[in-house]
């Protein structure tokens, strides 16, 4: 009789946070999935019934190109990996030494977190200019450029999805790094010591010691950078707006003007199943691959 009591009583503190989560995140998953299988306008009435059609369409479609769409995220998502995560990881390891203004080096690195993206996409918005901008004007200084020649970084199809990820790294690295710091700091000092009097370089320490021992926290940063890249939406909108030629579209921003814009209620809402399918897919592919194996190489 006591357990029940104690199993009602967890049941019930769990309740309020367990509704939540069903209200704010299990309801509208599901609410997309249903409304991805008809042909609505998200206004009236009127809803036809098309199964897969959304789907079909989605993929099949040269004016939506949704598949352009997600191989310029997944493109995003492999630089945010194999660029912006190293570079934060070096950030942790150099600041985790215990180095003079430690404090002072991660209030600077993780300001751009704490700034609105939007006055981020209009401050980049002026470094790229072609007339003023910083970048060109430094250019035309070095005499890598006329006086009169200016490079339209985020007019050039060839160029702006690359200038569209160099913001996201900025904004985003200082982020990482106090992920990764926070696990760098958590290594035991000892670890360290013994590493060194067996003749471990700093590097050496760095690879064989610190970097396995925060596996769980680069997990998690590889998952926040591929599903982040995935969903990315507002600096791209502010930037460029899938412009130009839609060399920078990416799946949130065609779900925004399919929803509303075009009022394709059934079309967006398939969208939005798509993605919600593709961040469970890589959240779960990742953590496969960084599972831990046990000293008999067993999962």
């Amino acid at each position: 009789m006591k357990k029940k009591s104690q199993k009602l009583t967890i049941f019930l503190f769990l309740l309020p946070a367990l509704l939540l989560f069903v209200g704010l995140l299990i309801s509208p998953i599901i609410m997309s999935i249903y409304y991805s299988l008809f042909e609505w306008n998200g206004m009236n009435s009127e809803m036809n019934f098309i199964g897969l059609g959304n789907y079909s369409e989605m993929f099949s479609s040269d004016l939506i190109r949704f598949g352009n769409a997600l191989k310029n995220s997944l493109i995003l998502a492999a630089l945010s990996v194999f660029l912006q995560l190293p570079f934060s990881l070096a950030l942790a390891l150099a600041l985790g030494k215990k180095i003079k203004g430690e404090r002072f080096f991660l209030s600077v690195y993780f300001m751009p977190v704490l700034i609105s993206t939007v006055v981020i996409g209009q401050l980049w918005l002026k470094i790229y200019n072609p007339d003023y901008g910083i970048i060109n004007s430094a250019l035309r200084g070095l005499g890598l450029l006329g006086e009169k020649d200016s490079i339209l970084w985020l007019g050039d199809k060839d160029l702006a999805l690359g200038a569209v990820f160099v913001p996201t790294l900025w904004q985003y690295v200082g982020y990482h790094m106090l992920l990764l710091y926070a696990g760098v700091k958590s290594v035991s000092p000892e670890l360290r010591e013994a590493a060194k009097l067996d003749g471990a370089t700093e590097g050496q320490v760095n690879r064989y010691v610190v970097i396995p021992s925060i596996k769980p926290i680069i997990k998690v940063s590889v998952i926040f950078a591929v599903t982040g890249s995935l969903k990315s939406y507002d600096l791209i909108y502010v930037l460029t707006n899938g412009g130009p030629l839609q060399a920078t579209e990416v799946p949130s921003t065609i779900m925004i003007k399919q929803l509303f814009l075009s009022n394709r209620y059934g079309l967006g809402s398939a969208m939005a199943v798509m993605l919600i399918a593709l961040c469970f897919f890589f959240a779960i592919l990742i953590g496969f691959i960084f599972k831990e194996r046990d000293i008999y190489g067993k999962k």
